[in-house]
């Protein structure tokens, strides 16, 4: 249990880090696009594949947050994250939350997927019935 929760605490530090790199003018774009995506997924309430559907709901977190969190920390200049990391964690120390809109454009484009889909599965069964 104890091991989970050092791991919480360094992914959450990382998730601060990459904030901080984010709003960094010395980060490059696409590093902050990925960092952007990571953010949003992290904050988002909404996941893509929801948690209630068995095995795969808790397998995209488990998968795609780690993944486009190593994919920025790869893009970024070491000295910008270690600089960041620095400050991430001082901010975790003194209770300091990360305040960001990023959590509901994520939801409403992941609600825009989920219409998307949903809409293509009701034309394709009113395609068949229709016949």
């Amino acid at each position: 249990m104890r091991s989970l929760e050092r791991r919480a605490k360094k992914l959450k530090r990382q998730l601060w880090a990459l904030f901080l790199s984010w709003k960094d003018p010395s980060t490059p774009f696409l590093a902050k696009a990925v960092i952007a995506v990571a953010v949003a997924y992290a904050v988002s309430p909404i996941d893509l594949i929801p948690d209630f559907i068995p095995v795969l709901g808790q397998l995209d977190d488990l998968l795609i947050l780690p993944v486009l969190i190593a994919v920025a920390i790869k893009l970024i200049p070491p000295e910008v994250l270690a600089r960041n990391r620095r400050e991430a964690w001082k901010q975790l120390e003194s209770g300091s939350r990360i305040k960001t809109r990023a959590g509901f454009y994520a939801s409403f484009a992941i609600i825009v997927l989920w219409l998307a889909v949903i809409g293509l599965v009701a034309l394709k069964v009113y395609r068949l019935y229709r016949k």
